[in-house]
């Protein structure tokens, strides 16, 4: 059976080996995605609690606490961030209008991070939700 081919390249699949690390992911997306991924790093370090792993998961750069928060990464054409659930892109959907928005994830340019504002909303929601999941 064949696979089917990815539409946007992603930049961990270009080189021989994967990279082991969130840096080592960083340092081989190209620029100005490499500059853009780095700032939703900051944002999204900025909100989320001193206990919060960072790993690769499937390929590309992941917040963790207790679970899975959001994740980023750069493609050929455009970056995206993945809320990890739909319910964070409904709840700010009237927010994202501008951006190509799929069930899961949000596409933004390779020049251009989402607005920091925005992208906390996002991630505070998510570990809210997050939250509600361990208690339930």
């Amino acid at each position: 059976m064949k696979r089917a081919k990815s539409r946007s390249s992603h930049p961990a699949a270009k080189g021989a080996a994967v990279p082991k690390t969130v840096d080592e992911y960083l340092e081989r997306v190209p620029e100005p995605a490499r500059t853009t991924l780095k700032k939703v790093r900051v944002v999204i370090r900025s909100v989320v609690p001193p206990e919060t792993t960072e790993v690769l998961s499937y390929r590309i750069p992941t917040f963790k606490h207790k679970r899975a928060v959001v994740a980023y990464a750069a493609f050929s054409n455009h970056c995206s961030l993945f809320p990890l659930g739909s319910s964070a892109i409904r709840q700010f959907a009237n927010e994202l209008k501008g951006y190509q928005v799929t069930k899961g994830t949000i596409h933004f340019p390779l020049d251009k991070p989402l607005p920091a504002a925005l992208l906390k909303k996002i991630v505070k929601a998510r570990l809210a939700n997050n939250e509600r999941r361990e208690r339930d």
